[in-house]
């Protein structure tokens, strides 16, 4: 049936030295609810929470979370896909997508509404009641809610797809399967616009221009963001050698990625592992 836990985030003890997470991937999914001062790292970025906030992570996105002096408390829950087997798919929710946003600031209302919503889990996880994870499920698609209804109007398309951004819609699905790199997907397989046209069994210039109409980018500078992007979480997630990693995201030569990853950051991938 999976896995689901939910625990507490408790207030920050100066004279507890907490144990340090690592800075890598889990194998789970995260809702946390946490108030006062706390850092998220990502790859290439850190984001400061001041106010109380929800923060979703999975398993494609490496992070760390770090308790300040201000830290007050929250709650967590943390669970598998498996989980959820037969009740939905994870990865189409908005908050669990890379290059979405994935922490939310609540204001009053919404912090005790959502407070409430992890008494609840904690009530539940702890009861005798034979379909408590029936409704512990349930809670967890209330938080996702939550925070999808946070999000700008102006982020819903609300119009008819067509066909640009059907093919947009495949084309990043496709582009999205390769990651993340993985003893399961060592090497990613498509990387240039033609082999991604053939695959979707359209002409190359049509998938530029289907792409250029929906996203204002070319299919070139796509497929360069996100090699980019995971490229970034590999080198600074894993012990992984440049080499490897330049192979394992298309490279011929250990060179060519050293000169790709300069163009786009203005530093070697040895100095950013290095930062």
């Amino acid at each position: 049936m999976g896995h689901f836990n939910v625990f507490p985030v408790l207030k920050f003890d100066a004279s507890v030295k907490p144990k340090p997470l690592p800075y890598r991937r889990r194998d789970f999914y995260k809702v946390m609810l946490v108030w006062g001062d706390i850092d998220v790292y990502y790859a290439d970025k850190v984001i400061p929470i001041k106010r109380p906030s929800l923060v979703f992570s999975n398993p494609q996105i490496p992070y760390k979370c770090e308790r300040l002096e201000n830290t007050e408390g929250g709650s967590y829950c943390i669970f598998n896909q498996t989980f959820f087997e037969g009740f939905g798919n994870l990865t189409q929710y908005s908050v669990f997508k890379p290059g979405e946003n994935h922490v939310f600031e609540l204001d009053e209302k919404q912090f005790e509404f959502v407070k409430t919503i992890y008494a609840r889990m904690h009530e539940e996880i702890a009861s005798e009641y034979v379909h408590k994870f029936d409704a512990l499920r349930n809670l967890v698609f209330e938080l996702l809610h939550v925070a999808m209804k946070m999000q700008p109007v102006d982020q819903y398309d609300r119009h008819p797809m067509n066909a640009s951004q059907r093919i947009s819609g495949m084309f990043l699905e496709l582009l999205e399967r390769q990651f993340p790199i993985d003893e399961n997907f060592p090497k990613i397989q498509l990387k240039t616009p033609s082999e991604f046209a053939t695959q979707l069994n359209v002409h190359v210039n049509h998938l530029n221009r289907s792409l250029k109409e929906a996203t204002f980018k070319t299919t070139s500078q796509i497929i360069a963001e996100r090699i980019l992007q995971e490229a970034k979480v590999m080198i600074k997630q894993s012990k992984i050698s440049i080499a490897d990693i330049s192979f394992a995201l298309g490279f011929l030569e250990v060179t060519h990625f050293n000169n790709f990853f300069k163009k786009h950051l203005g530093i070697s991938p040895l100095k950013f592992r290095n930062m």
